[in-house]
């Protein structure tokens, strides 16, 4: 037996010895976020509950949630698993992740949050053609978020896979349904009070177990990050080219092209995000939108910072072979250094293990509450309300349609994240960023700061941007043609890249600017005008 497998063997077995307290963690937390779901349901009374809790939330509490729903499986998960294998270009996840928080902040926290009342759609319907634009935005939204799903899905399957001892595909397929029932769960009962509070308890934990690895890390190296990162280079076989550019997307010039689609998607991709955007909404004015937009940052970025201890700490302490054996695009590289730096066979390492799995089991669970609000949401008052019922639906009508699409919305994530699971989730999370910079943020940014922009622009950057975004994806080696592809035994991969933001981003934007100069409608400049001093002062903001 390699020492990679005997390794996994034993680290599956300290999780079979120490299950009942693996179990006993994530019960704990799945009864107290439930607890508190049903509280916050039983104070959601109307749609400005369920939709934007009220608006009740400080800047503070925001920027906390904020961050809750942010650091993914992705952040977790993902960017350590990608650093422990390719060293500095998998912390190109963290670089990228963080600066786009400087373009949401700068172009779109708190005009958003001035313009807007529930969703992306208030704020292009404001100034256009109310159905049409409801309904592509509506669209794009639910896309979005699907996408987004696909990684926290992922994550879920391999960390609980992982702790459970599960093999089978089966098992691996009944766990993302767990995964998914419970969204299903805390959004039909809690909203986004509900939700919020959900991000709010794990962003504390996620922090807290973040520092506490870290700290482990840096004390086993006397704190002496020069001696990490040699360790680590030595240690992952490939010398000082695993802390030089270029290990993933150096090898030639297809693959430096794949990295700037990437970095593209990453640094525009935040200001689209739709379960980023509604969060604007949940904070009683513009400037405490803005000030949970500067929390937001100095928490991720001290998380970001600490993926290099979780990244490099694995590919120091763990063997290469061993984290590709647990998973093939190294999903399981945190868990499995919580369990090495308590010790293989020692109770503290099982432990470590446990709470450190619990956490990221917790990220899952809230960044996926906060994804399936967004998109039902964006269905109900977009597209049920405001196209279907033309406007004439109640609010419990509105709020029930609601329920009844994250239902629907829960099933479809389940059964793509099933497909999904051996896909690296920081790279999904990518691709999520890329349909959301091809198709919402074009939109937004003209809708926001172009007064000649149309309802015909609106709805060619929009549709534009997404077919391509989605078309490329679906032809490129994430979906097939590839070992690590959704599909590895077909081959219809005819897209080089794995990102199509390179290709789809400027072609929303492109879009949204040739619907606008070769329409026949005439732009409301009158209704311009007005858009445009409320998202600067606020006034007549909701």
């Amino acid at each position: 037996m390699s020492p990679a497998i005997t390794h996994i063997t034993l680290a599956a077995n300290e999780a079979s010895e120490h299950r009942p307290l693996i179990i006993t963690l994530f019960a704990l937390f799945v009864v107290a976020t439930l607890g508190i779901t049903v509280w916050a349901g039983r104070q959601t009374k109307d749609a400005a509950d369920f939709y934007a809790g009220g608006r009740q939330f400080s800047a503070f509490q925001n920027g906390l949630a904020v961050s809750g729903d942010y650091m993914s499986a992705a952040s977790f998960l993902g960017i350590a698993g990608a650093i422990a294998l390719f060293g500095y270009d998998g912390f190109l996840y963290s670089i990228g992740f963080l600066v786009a928080w400087l373009v949401a902040l700068l172009l779109v926290a708190e005009p958003l949050r001035n313009s807007g009342r529930y969703t992306m759609g208030d704020v292009l319907a404001y100034r256009m053609r109310q159905r049409p634009v409801r309904t592509a935005a509506g669209t794009s939204t639910i896309v979005v978020s699907i996408f987004y799903l696909l990684a926290q899905m992922a994550g879920a399957g391999v960390l609980v896979s992982l702790l459970l001892g599960i093999t089978s595909d089966a098992g691996k397929i009944l766990i993302v349904a767990l995964v998914g029932l419970l969204m299903i769960v805390y959004v039909s009962i809690g909203g986004m009070k509900g939700t919020t509070w959900v991000q709010m308890v794990k962003a504390v934990l996620l922090i807290g177990g973040t520092i506490l690895i870290t700290f482990l890390v840096l004390l086993k190296f006397n704190f002496n990050i020069s001696d990490l990162l040699g360790k680590a280079a030595e240690n992952s076989g490939k010398g000082d080219a695993f802390l030089e550019p270029g290990l993933q997307y150096g090898a030639d010039n297809l693959t430096k092209l794949d990295f700037l689609s990437l970095g593209i998607a990453l640094v525009l991709g935040t200001a689209g995000l739709p379960h980023i955007l509604i969060r604007f909404y949940t904070v009683p004015n513009a400037k405490a939108a803005r000030k949970s937009v500067n929390w937001a940052i100095g928490i991720i970025g001290g998380f970001y910072l600490m993926t290099i201890a979780l990244g490099f700490g694995a590919a120091a302490l763990i063997s290469q072979d061993e984290i590709i054996a647990s998973n093939p695009s190294g999903n399981t590289a945190a868990p499995l250094l919580a369990l090495h730096i308590g010790g293989v066979d020692s109770a503290w390492g099982a432990i470590l293990l446990a709470t450190i799995s619990a956490v990221a089991f917790a990220t899952i669970l809230a960044v996926v509450a906060g994804l399936t609000l967004a998109s039902s949401s964006s269905f109900a008052h977009d597209i049920y309300a405001n196209v279907i019922r033309k406007g004439n639906a109640t609010e419990k009508e509105e709020m029930k349609a609601a329920r009844w699409a994250t239902v629907l919305i829960g099933i479809v994530s389940i059964a793509l994240g099933a497909l999904a699971r051996d896909l690296n989730v920081a790279g999904l999370v990518a691709l999520a960023f890329a349909v959301a910079a091809s198709a919402n943020l074009p939109t937004i940014l003209y809708s926001l700061f172009w007064k000649r922009f149309t309802t015909q622009g609106a709805l060619w950057s929009i549709y534009g941007g997404l077919i391509v975004a989605v078309g490329l994806v679906l032809f490129s080696p994430v979906v097939s043609g590839d070992p690590k592809a959704m599909f590895p035994d077909v081959d219809f991969a005819w897209f080089p890249l794995k990102n199509p933001g390179i290709i789809s981003i400027p072609f929303g934007f492109l879009m949204g600017w040739l619907g606008t100069v070769l329409s026949k409608e005439e732009p409301d400049t009158k209704k311009y005008a007005e858009l445009e001093v409320r998202s600067l002062t606020g006034t007549g903001a909701h």
